[in-house]
């Protein structure tokens, strides 16, 4: 069941000047709050990833830019949701401390995740990273350089949604 929230205009305007993802906030702030099993904000973020992923995926040709950040955020939740499966408590402190995610909490995770996993999971970060800094900010890109890393972003997405399905 999906169920649309509306929260006031100002106060979005308010978190956002303030560096933080109102959907990702409410995700982290419900499941602490509630004190609701992490499994919760895991399977949250990455409902919130695979709908970036579409999102993106239907950007790319229309609009390369808007494109790049949706494909961006699709992997951003991806690691939120993997840095909770993987209990990886200090980063998640760091983040509770802070009150949001920066993009040294991200790096680290990803850097811890691709321990695990392997090297793609870096390298398809990275690609992301490309698409939010020279995709999205920049608007340097154009549709076939989003397209030309769509695959590792879908990859990253996928696995993810894969991992945690299978309790690996």
């Amino acid at each position: 069941m999906v169920m649309d929230v509306v929260i006031p205009r100002r106060l979005v305007e308010e978190l956002k000047g303030r560096g933080f993802d109102v959907e990702s906030l409410v995700i982290d702030v419900l499941v602490k709050s509630l004190g609701l099993d992490p499994r919760v904000a895991v399977e949250s973020h990455l409902e919130l990833s695979l709908r970036y992923l579409d999102e993106g995926k239907a950007l790319v040709n229309r609009d390369p830019v808007q494109a790049s950040e949706k494909l961006y955020k699709a992997v951003e939740e991806a690691v939120k949701a993997l840095a909770v499966y993987y209990s990886l408590d200090d980063i998640l402190r760091r983040v509770s401390e802070r009150g949001r995610w920066t993009a040294g909490e991200l790096e680290k995770t990803v850097l811890r995740v691709s321990e695990r996993l392997g090297e793609w999971f870096l390298h398809s970060w990275d690609n992301a990273w490309a698409l939010h800094v020279w995709g999205f900010h920049e608007a340097k890109f154009d549709s076939e350089d989003v397209l030309r890393r769509l695959p590792s972003i879908e990859r990253l997405v996928l696995e993810s949604l894969r991992i945690v399905r299978e309790g690996q």
